[in-house]
C-alpha cells in the first residue's frame, strides 16, 4: 500500500462519467493530498442518453513514476520512489432512448520503494500491491428532456484496504440550453488493516499491528455552468467533503526531537479523526477562433487541518487539422502546511497530533504537459465484433504526457492513453 501517488478515487467517482477520461491511480485512498492528486474527485452529472443508441467503450491506461527524498514511511526522510500502472475500461450501454447503464472496471498495480521500508527489509511483500475496482451506474433522462438523474455503487479492494461507495446525481439544463445546474453526492465506507512499522508491532513483528479501523467520506459536488457569450462559457463549482474515522496512515513513522532517530524511538502518525474540506472552483472556456480554445481553471481550497491552497490550470487546444488536436497544458499549485505537520525530528512529544508526511507540508508545484487527440469523422478503423457480428468503430485516440515537480524535490512523470470505441 502506498501513500503518495496520482488520483486513486478518480476511478471510483467516475462511475457515471462516460466521456474519455484520463484516469490516474492512487495506490492508497489516503485523504491527505489536496493539490489535485488524492482528494476525492467530484462526481459529474451523467451524460445524456441521446447518443444515437451507440454503446461506448473507452480503454484507458496510464504509467506513473515518481521520485523524491521525503518518504513518510521513514519519518519525512528516505526515498519516495514509486511506479504505478493503471489499465481501466469504461463501458456505457444504452438501454433505450432515455436510459443507460455504465461500468468502470480496472486495476492499479504499483511498486513502491518507500513502503518497502515498513519492515526494513528490501523487496518485502509491502513493496508492491494491486488494487481492483468496479463501479456501476444507471442514468435516465426525465420526460421534460432537460433533467438527468443517476444512481450508482461500486467497490475496490487490495491487500489491506476495502472500500464501498454509493452515488447519486441530478442535473437540469435550462430551456434555452445555456445554463445547467448539477448536484452529485457520494459516500465511501472504508475498512483498513492497521499495518504498523515492524519495530512498533506488539509481539515483535506480527503481520498486523493493531487489527482494523474504518473511515467514512461524504462528498457533495455542486456545479453551475452558463454560456456567457457566443465565445465564452463559465462554471462555478464546489466539492464539499466530510471525513470521519481513520485519517492517519499507520505505517508512517514520526521521529521526535526529544528521542532522536534511534530504532524504536518513532511513533506512528496521528491525525484528528474528522476532516472537512471546502474548495471552490471557477472555470472559463474561451473559443478564440474555430481552431484555438483557451481553457482556464482556478481553485481555492481550505480545510480544518489548517491547509489553504490555490491552484491555476491553463490548457490551449489547437486544431491542427479538422481531426487532429494538440493541447499543451500547465498547472500551478501552492499550499500552506497543515497545523500538524513538522519535518524529520522537528515534532515534540508534547504535540497532540503529528505527521511528517510531505503531502501535508507547505510547497508549490508545477505540472506541464502535452496531449494529442486524433478523431477522424469516420473513425480510425472499423471491425466486426464477436457480439452478433456487429461492426465497431475505433473512434478516437488520445495520448498525454505530463511532468510534475514540487518545491520539496518530488518529481513525477505520467504517460496516459485513451482508446475510444463505439458500437451500434
Amino acid at each position: 500500500m502506498s501513500y503518495a501517488t496520482f488520483l486513486r478515487r478518480g476511478a471510483a467517482s467516475g462511475l457515471l462519467v462516460l466521456l474519455p477520461l484520463l484516469t490516474r491511480a492512487q495506490a492508497t485512498p489516503a485523504p491527505n493530498r489536496i493539490d489535485g492528486y488524492g482528494a476525492p474527485a467530484a462526481v459529474p452529472s451523467p451524460p445524456s442518453p441521446r447518443n444515437n443508441g451507440e454503446t461506448e467503450l473507452n480503454i484507458l491506461s496510464s504509467y506513473y513514476q515518481q521520485d523524491g527524498n521525503h518518504g513518510a514511511v521513514e519519518g519525512g526522510t528516505g526515498t519516495q520512489r514509486l511506479t504505478d500502472l493503471t489499465p481501466t475500461i469504461i463501458l456505457n450501454v444504452p438501454l433505450d432512448s432515455v436510459s443507460r447503464l455504465s461500468a468502470n472496471l480496472g486495476l492499479d498495480y504499483y511498486s513502491s520503494a518507500s513502503t518497502d521500508r515498513i519492515d526494513y527489509v528490501l523487496s518485502s511483500p509491502s513493496s508492491s500491491d494491486t488494487r481492483y475496482h468496479a463501479d456501476f451506474g444507471y442514468s435516465r433522462q426525465l420526460r421534460d428532456g432537460r433533467t438527468l438523474v443517476g444512481l450508482g455503487a461500486g467497490f475496490s479492494t487490495e491487500y489491506d484496504y476495502r472500500s464501498f461507495n454509493v452515488t447519486g446525481s441530478w442535473a437540469q439544463t435550462s430551456r434555452d440550453g445555456n445554463r445547467q445546474l448539477s448536484v452529485a453526492a457520494q459516500a465511501f465506507f472504508d475498512r483498513a488493516t492497521l499495518i504498523l512499522p515492524v519495530e512498533l508491532r506488539a509481539g515483535g513483528g506480527q503481520e498486523h499491528g493493531s487489527g482494523y479501523d474504518t473511515r467514512q467520506s461524504y462528498n457533495l459536488n455542486l456545479v453551475y455552468s452558463q454560456v456567457l457569450t457566443q465565445r465564452l462559457q463559465g462554471a462555478i463549482s464546489t466539492e464539499l467533503v466530510a471525513q470521519r474515522g481513520l485519517l492517519s496512515t499507520p505505517f508512517h513513522r514520526v521521529y521526535f526531537r526529544e528521542t532522536g532517530e534511534a530504532r524504536g524511538a518513532a511513533k506512528t502518525e496521528l491525525l484528528p479523526r474528522q476532516r472537512y474540506k471546502y474548495p471552490v472552483g471557477l472555470r472559463l472556456n474561451y473559443y478564440a477562433t474555430d481552431l484555438v480554445q483557451l481553457r482556464s481553471y482556478y481553485r481555492f481550497y481550505q480545510d480544518n487541518f489548517g491547509i489553504r491552497a490555490h491552484t491555476v490550470e491553463l490548457e490551449t487546444p489547437v486544431k491542427l487539422t479538422p481531426f487532429f488536436v494538440l493541447y499543451p497544458f500547465y498547472r500551478y499549485h501552492t499550499q500552506t502546511a497543515a497545523t500538524y505537520f513538522a519535518p524529520y525530528l522537528q515534532h515534540s512529544l508534547a504535540d497532540e497530533y503529528y505527521t511528517s508526511d510531505y503531502d501535508l507540508a507547505g510547497f508549490s508545484a508545477n505540472k506541464v504537459g502535452l496531449g494529442l487527440r486524433y478523431s477522424p469523422v469516420y473513425g480510425l478503423s472499423r471491425f466486426k465484433t464477436p457480439f452478433g457480428g456487429r461492426v465497431a468503430k475505433f473512434k478516437a485516440l488520445d495520448v498525454r504526457y505530463a511532468y510534475y515537480r514540487q518545491s520539496t524535490g518530488l518529481t513525477a512523470n505520467l504517460v496516459s492513453a485513451d482508446l475510444s470505441f463505439t458500437m451500434p
